[in-house]
């Protein structure tokens, strides 16, 4: 018995503990800063040049990719996985042409129409303070009321 004890004490003596690291990718990741482009009449915009579905609406970085939506504070993430109920209107009526990697399925969809959404999606979404004071900037901007660098553009430096 002194033994079996003696020997289950070395074995705990000398065990290592040891982590295991797990890393998971969800979502895209984007070679570099992408260039926006506003989405005419909307307070959206779109990376034309991206190797995947990328828009910037209200401070923040959309990307729909396998299926899902995905947010982040900034173009290389880090993402985070929206359910469909909670993606913001103006970026479920983004129209199906400024998706620069559609879905195949889509390909059979009119290009200047949203996406044909399940019911479910955007059911729980409601347009918050900030969201709201970036579209009314955005919509002033659109209609020649501002000079300059769209306010998103301007935020990003890139004017």
């Amino acid at each position: 018995m002194k033994q079996v004890l003696l020997g289950l004490s070395l074995v705990t003596a000398m065990a290592v503990p040891v982590q295991a690291q797990v890393h998971v990718q969800i979502g895209f990741q984007l070679p570099g800063p992408p260039p926006f482009v506003v989405i005419p009449g909307m307070p959206v915009y779109y990376a034309p040049q991206a190797p995947a579905n990328v828009f910037f609406y209200a401070h923040q970085y959309w990307g729909f990719a396998d299926g899902g939506w995905y947010v982040g504070p900034s173009w290389s993430g880090p993402w985070t996985v929206v359910p469909p109920m909670s993606v913001p209107a103006p970026i479920l009526h983004v129209p199906v042409r400024y998706y620069p990697v559609p879905p195949p399925p889509w390909s059979a969809w009119r290009g200047d129409q949203p996406p044909q959404w399940e019911s479910h999606y955007g059911r729980e979404w409601h347009e918050e303070n900030h969201e709201r004071n970036w579209r009314e900037r955005e919509e002033h901007w659109a209609r020649g009321e501002r000079n300059g660098c769209p306010p998103g553009l301007a935020r990003q430096g890139r004017c």
